[in-house]
């Protein structure tokens, strides 16, 4: 972390209350669709393994996603805390997006994301599915942006 780098509360050990905080902040940042804003939530070396992809840095943090939203399009995300213990915590989440050629896809994973003391994430471990959906299999449908608060939860559209 740079001197000049806030910290980023809320902060390790988590809580039910910090951590489920915690991963709705990630979540409006990745709904951003804001590669520079989204790094800024990992340590500067921060470790990633996302599918078989794996890299270590914010720079890199920054070039994976801005080549993932130019492909995923239209990306909606929900996020939901599944458990948490100390300065770590495991998330299950649904995305959908459709490709240039307007097929659409629901991607479903699992992230166990590790935190420094100062509230940063130094590890995110992701492994994600895709399936292909139907655009009126949707489910999200909310304008692209921040999910709303009164949106479903994943739980409550079973997925």
């Amino acid at each position: 972390m740079s001197p000049t780098e806030n910290p980023r509360p809320p902060f390790p050990p988590f809580d039910a209350e910090t951590a489920a905080k915690k991963v709705r902040m990630a979540e409006d940042a990745w709904n951003s669709r804001d590669p520079e804003r989204v790094s800024l939530a990992y340590t500067p070396d921060s470790v990633w393994r996302n599918r078989s992809e794996f890299l270590a840095g914010r720079e890199a943090i920054v070039q994976f996603l801005t080549r993932k939203w130019h492909k995923e399009l239209e990306y909606r995300l929900i996020k939901e805390l599944w458990a948490f213990h100390g300065n770590r915590i495991a998330v299950r989440f649904a995305y959908e997006w459709h490709d240039d050629s307007g097929h659409w896809w629901r991607s479903y994973g699992n992230e166990n994301w590790e935190f420094d003391a100062q509230g940063f994430m130094q590890r995110r471990i992701a492994s994600i599915n895709d399936l292909p959906i139907q655009e009126s299999e949707r489910k999200y449908h909310w304008p692209l942006g921040r999910r709303p608060d009164d949106h479903p939860t994943l739980s409550q559209l079973d997925l």
